[in-house]
């Protein structure tokens, strides 16, 4: 097994926070806030996936991704389904997904001319412990007050619909022409399948685990990649000491061993869990 520890890269955002998750030092209080940490792969690689812890004082835009066609024939490399695990949230924090009910086209772009695409939107409450799955074309926002890991393809490809009168560009009419709007179905989540370990969602893009502390043994198929992202607590993985706020990137087979009461996600990219 190889096991990589990867470097984090703190976001400054405007609607980030000062007080962010343990295992990550807040920014002074007069330093900007905080909106994204990302986990960075080493080199110039361009990996399956990207793990991203996520930090709300304010609504973020309301945004739209392609699916891989769409954006291959933009010519991206590929398109955005991501899925969110809430570990923190305010009573009254919402995430909006798809719409209240099916509209066509030229009322979803009217209601983002004019605002009123907040009300044709479904918000649904949040707390810690819900996880999400956001196929590409779901028309969403992420509220304020939350903290979430994003799991996502590796694409940084938004299509912003609305942003409450911010100054940043929209784009409406790459947006419109990927949003599917009608209401969101949830992905089925299979649920725990084992002793310690939970399927959060098994593909179409990639596969979420969340596992419990403990000794477990590792098998990737070759040139397959995991991401262990330890939530809470500590542990080892083929001699690579790792914690709460840090991510490891995986390959092969090898022993892991986390301390009872740890909180682990594994991720890795694919239809069917390992």
């Amino acid at each position: 097994m190889t096991a990589t520890l990867l470097a984090t890269h703190r976001v400054d955002k405007p609607w980030g926070r000062h007080r962010l998750w343990p295992g990550f030092a807040d920014p002074a209080a007069d330093g900007e806030p905080v909106g994204e940490i990302w986990f960075q792969t080493p080199g110039d690689s361009a990996p399956d996936l990207l793990i991203k812890y996520l930090f709300t004082s304010e609504k973020l835009s309301v945004q739209v991704h392609p699916d891989d066609a769409q954006a291959r024939a933009a010519g991206l490399p590929r398109g955005k389904d991501e899925c969110w695990v809430i570990l923190d949230a305010e009573p009254d924090s919402t995430i909006a997904l798809g719409t209240k009910r099916p509209v066509d086209r030229e009322t979803l772009r009217a209601a983002a001319l004019d605002g009123s695409i907040e009300d044709l939107l479904d918000w649904k409450p949040v707390k810690a412990g819900d996880f999400f799955y956001s196929g590409s074309g779901t028309i969403h926002a992420i509220g304020a007050g939350i903290t979430l890991v994003e799991v996502q393809q590796n694409s940084e490809t938004t299509y912003r619909l609305y942003d409450y009168g911010r100054p940043r560009e929209l784009h409406l009419d790459q947006g419109i022409a990927v949003s599917d709007p009608v209401p969101y179905t949830p992905h089925p989540m299979p649920g725990r399948v084992a002793d310690g370990r939970e399927i959060l969602v098994e593909g179409p893009k990639f596969v979420l685990e969340r596992w419990e502390g403990g000794p477990r043994m590792l098998s990737l198929p070759e040139g397959v990649t995991g991401w262990l992202i330890p939530l809470r607590g500590e542990g080892v993985v083929d001699g690579v000491a790792f914690r709460a706020g840090e991510c490891v990137t995986l390959q092969g087979s090898a022993s892991l061993h986390a301390e009872a009461g740890s909180d682990l996600l594994f991720a890795y990219p694919g239809e069917t869990r390992l």
